[in-house]
Parts: structure tokens; sequence; C-alpha cells
């Protein structure tokens, strides 16, 4: 299964050649261009010269840590790499560099803990990584500075039709992507799983300055908070109500006439479908949609419980209802064309 393999491949932002490569060779045979570009963007391009162009765009890169330093006795120091919940990291499988060194997070045990430690949150400088050695030099030789740090974790099924797995933010898009992309439409469509998302966007800019479409749809996964303790106000998404549209992020706002693109063809083809409410989070589509002249823009997510931590859960109808309803938008362009401003 594609999800699975994506879901446990290590690609912590800034290290998504693992990511890129199983993708390369999922999607070779369907691409008619097949590209890298200097930053790590992949491009699969197909109906080269048709109109319009359409840019489909999900991020490959997952949070992470890196090594920033060695304790004599062997442990490790880390900084995030994009946004990390650090309460939850303490006694978690990770891998370290290239070579995939097995390690786990540790912190000071909570009965050395002082009292007052106990009341305060962990902060990364308070976290290490265990390699199991006893000096710095064992652990020199094993790992370097500015080493990524991925969680260890496999994929599961759980409950009713939910997987249980690692970075479906974003592999969970990307599959979405790859899925999307061997299916044939008339038009010209890129196809980019790009880089460096958790840590400011970047490769979606130059991926969208690149490829100059004419429209864009972002594949996400993206916060569910329909777990205990938070009100139904607030919970973002709700998993296994089917894929979630965007109105308004904290670096995009959609535009109403690709919402309804989106609407139309959901109830057309019978798909639910829920808006994500505000949060402060960003997507691609932030930089995509100003690239140029703007293009017009659109983030279909998938759901996600426990997001950005080591284990996160989401709906395979979920999943399967994304699938359909990129589809369904791209055959509603193919037929009438892409929507504009006074026109949906």
């Amino acid at each position: 299964m594609l999800l699975k393999k994506l879901s446990e491949a290590y690609g912590v932002s800034g290290d998504e050649g693992n990511v890129r490569s199983l993708l390369r060779t999922e999607l070779q045979d369907y691409a008619e261009e097949l590209t890298t570009d200097s930053i790590g963007n992949l491009y699969v391009k197909k109906g080269l010269g048709k109109k319009p162009r359409v840019m489909l765009a999900a991020h490959m890169d997952e949070v992470g840590l890196m090594v920033v330093g060695f304790e004599k006795s062997g442990l490790l120091r880390v900084t995030a790499v994009g946004g990390l919940d650090h309460r939850v990291l303490v006694s978690k499988p990770v891998v370290v560099g290239n070579n995939h060194v097995p390690g786990v997070i540790g912190a000071k045990a909570i009965h050395l803990q002082k009292p007052q430690e106990r009341k305060k949150p962990l902060e990364i400088d308070n976290l290490y990584i265990d390699l199991g050695v006893q000096s710095q030099e064992e652990a020199e030789k094993l790992v370097k500075i500015g080493d990524y740090v991925a969680f260890r974790s496999s994929v599961n099924e759980i409950g009713e039709n939910c997987l249980l797995g690692k970075a479906f933010d974003d592999r969970a898009g990307c599959a979405v992507l790859a899925e999307v992309m061997k299916a044939d439409f008339d038009l010209e469509l890129t196809g980019v799983f790009t880089v460096q998302e958790e840590v400011g966007l970047r490769g979606a800019g130059v991926a969208a300055f690149n490829v100059h479409p004419e429209a864009a749809l972002v594949f996400e996964a993206t916060s569910a908070a329909d777990v205990a303790g938070t009100k139904e106000a607030g919970h973002v998404t709700q998993i296994g109500q089917g894929p979630a549209i965007t109105i308004m992020d904290s670096s995009f706002i959609t535009p109403q006439y690709m919402i309804d693109l989106a609407v139309k063809t959901a109830e057309k083809l019978g798909i639910p479908y829920q808006f994500r409410r505000l949060t402060t989070a960003g997507t691609d589509a932030g930089q995509i949609s100003q690239t140029h002249e703007g293009i017009p823009s659109l983030v279909i997510s998938i759901p996600c419980r426990y997001i950005h931590s080591p284990a996160t859960l989401i709906n395979l109808d979920d999943y399967q209802n994304t699938i359909r309803l990129a589809k369904g938008i791209l055959k509603a362009i193919e037929e009438g064309g892409l929507p504009c401003e006074g026109t949906a």
C-alpha cells in the first residue's frame, strides 16, 4: 500500500530524498516528464501542451529533530525541525542520520525531578537522544552534528477503518496526489511533491514559479480536534466526515469560485465534505497563490488526529473520498474550463 510506504519513509524537512525516491519509482511509468529542481521538489508532468495548466501539490517533508551537540556521556542534544509538541516526545523511538541509527528520545526520569520541575512543560533543551553508547567518542562514530532525527513507527489499522502512523501530514496528501497522477485528463497536469513546507512553505513558491500554472490544487492533512476536552466549535475538522475544504488559514484565503467548484463537485458526486475551520497553520497554497500574477488555489485536506506527533490517525474513507473529489474537480475543469471571479 503506497500510503503505508510513504508514512514509514523518513523525510524530515530538508532531508526528503527517501520520500522523493519512493514517489519517483511509483510514478515513473505514468509521467511524460519527471524532474527534480535544485531545492528538491519532484515534478511529475502529463498532458504537455494541453490547456489549461493545472498544478497539483503535496509536501514530502515531516516534522522532526536535528542533532546540534554531544554530551560527554554520548547523549545527543537536538533542536526541533518544524512545529512539535515537546510533551509527546519522551520515550519515542527515532532514527538518526543517513544510516538510520536507532535511538530513543529521553529526559530526566520523573522520580529524579524536583516537584517544581514536574509542573513545568518540557522544553527542547531538556530532551536528548540516547543511542545506547557510553561516550561522546562512540556517538561521534555513528552520527554527526546536522544529522536529521525522524520518528520510527509503523502503520497499523485500528478501529473502524482507520490508520495509525507517523507523518500523514503530508504523506497522505502525497498518496492522494500520486493516485490522481495515475489517472488521465485532457489537461496539462504538473504534480509537484514539494519540500520544506513545515519550515516555511519554501519549496512551494519555487515550484509555482517554475510551473506557472493557471490554477492549483493542494492536498494536505489537517488537524482533527474531535477529541475529549475540545469544544465542538474548536474541532477544526472531524475524521470520517469527508475531505475538508479550506476557506481561510493563516497564509491564504480561498477564492469563493474555487470553493464553489469543490462544493458543487462533491455534491454532484455524492462525496461527503466539510469545511476546515480556521487555525493558525498555513499550507503551500499560501506561497503558490502569490506567485507571478496570482494563482487561483484550492486546498483539500484529509482530517488527521494528533498531527505533528509520532502517532497520527486518519480515516481511510476520508482518504479515498479525497482522491474521488480531486479527480472530480479535474474532470469538471476538463469539461467546463477553469472558474473565475463572477462565473462560478
